[in-house]
């Protein structure tokens, strides 16, 4: 047994109880040498079901016989292969589209517990290092890529990253491993292929390790990564606080206790808290933050981001994307319409729970000027009525109002009139949700 089979299955041993190891296969070297350590340790031990997923781009010609191949190499090792066509969505990063591509694949195809195996080295660690330095990444980019990470409804791991691809070439070469050589890989147009094939040897000439150098880095990196992570989750469970409308089902912190941290713990607990949620802008723009922040209290700021929208209301932060971004569409709903639950179009839900007495009822949204017979307090403005239940802004032109007629009668979640609140009736309104954050 080689050093390269004892580290691999030393790195897999917490993972021996996944339901399945799925192995992310394109056909190249580092790929075909896991999978061939991966079929031979099956042979002596019994190992969670292995299978792997081939990821068919088409963008060159060479890539049409790469399925072949992947299917040849897995026939002969006696493993389930899947290939799977995409199409590259065009943008600026045509690396950056295609492993977005590959990414939405192998999260879609894992099931609860499965673990991706993924197979990049000590190199790819290093380039990765080097590339984000020099695009001016914080923390969490230079740490570079974790070990393992969560992935759809199951783990990404990645074995091998304590090995270096001189190891690999020579476990390839001694096994008679064949493997696919990407024409791309020499196209130094691509910046990590320019790191790997002029960068790195110039550095490795002057400091031979290099490589293991900037892993180790690497690593550090992403132990100070995990300590400013763990600051954040105290940070948060001290900003979450209580939201006066506990129904409204939208991710929001207390202002108040966000502010009174420092500006870098502020910047820490916000890329914590919206990481799950979107796509963070470089340190250029986080001057949308401080306007957020520092406007006027009166003031409805809002902070766009490149998934959905930070607006401040009633002394909190909220997160705000999907359905919440479109314009309303308007409504004049006979009560038989939404008897039962039913769909408000870009709104969520509404369902009138008991029995309403004999009226002209409908639904509706705000106008402006309407004014609902409070129990025990009068007749009462609507406007003043939210402010004084601290309902935010951005939710108002949303409430689904009750009419008897003209008479408004109910405010979904909040009041209700005399009338409707002898008959034990309700206006429920389960609000949008809104985008559920980024897939992987």
């Amino acid at each position: 047994m080689t050093a390269l089979d004892l580290r691999l299955r030393q790195a897999l041993q917490p993972w021996r109880a996944a339901p399945a190891w799925r192995i992310a296969f394109s056909g190249g070297l580092d790929s075909s040498v896991l999978l061939h350590l991966l079929a031979d340790w099956a042979r002596s031990e019994d190992l969670p079901p292995i299978s792997a997923i081939h990821v068919h781009h088409g963008l060159q010609a060479a890539a049409d016989a790469w399925p072949e191949h992947c299917a040849r190499v897995c026939a002969q090792l006696g493993i389930v292969l899947e290939v799977v066509r995409v199409q590259v969505a065009p943008g600026a990063s045509l690396e950056q589209a295609a492993r977005n591509a590959r990414y939405e694949v192998f999260a879609e195809r894992l099931g609860v517990g499965d673990v991706l195996l993924s197979a990049q080295h000590r190199d790819d660690q290093a380039e990765t290092l080097l590339f984000r330095l020099l695009r001016g990444a914080g923390v969490r980019g230079l740490a570079a890529m974790p070990v393992s990470r969560s992935l759809g409804q199951g783990s990404l791991l990645r074995p091998l990253l304590d090995n270096s691809r001189a190891e690999l070439h020579e476990y390839a070469l001694g096994h008679g491993i064949a493997w696919i050589e990407d024409p791309s890989n020499a196209d130094e147009r691509f910046s990590r292929n320019f790191l790997r094939r002029q960068v790195i040897p110039l550095l490795a000439g002057r400091w031979p390790q290099v490589t293991a150098s900037l892993e180790r880095s690497a690593r550090h990196l992403g132990e100070a990564q995990q300590l400013l992570d763990e600051l954040a989750e105290m940070d948060l469970a001290a900003a979450r606080g209580v939201s006066a409308c506990p129904w409204l089902p939208l991710q929001s912190l207390d202002l108040s206790a966000l502010s009174a941290l420092s500006d870098a713990r502020q910047r820490n607990l916000l890329r914590y808290w919206l990481a799950p949620l979107t796509r963070m802008p470089d340190s250029d723009h986080w001057a949308g933050w401080c306007d957020l922040r520092d406007a006027v209290v009166d003031a409805t700021p809002i902070w766009r981001l490149a998934d959905g929208e930070l607006h401040r209301a009633d002394g909190r932060l909220w997160w705000l994307s999907g359905e919440w971004l479109n314009p309303l569409t308007m409504i004049d709903l006979p009560c038989a319409a939404f008897r039962e639950s039913a769909e408000l179009p870009g709104n969520g839900r509404v369902q009138v729970l008991g029995e309403l007495p004999h009226g002209r009822w409908h639904l509706r949204y705000r106008q402006g000027g309407e004014s609902l017979q409070v129990p025990g307090r009068g007749r009462r403005d609507l406007k003043r009525l939210l402010n004084e239940m601290r309902v935010p802004a951005f939710v108002r032109p949303r409430l689904p109002l009750l009419f008897d007629g003209e008479e408004l009668v109910a405010v979904a979640n909040l009041t209700q009139s005399p009338g409707v609140e002898a008959c034990e009736a309700r206006l429920h309104w389960s609000p949008p949700i809104g985008a559920q954050g980024l897939s992987w």
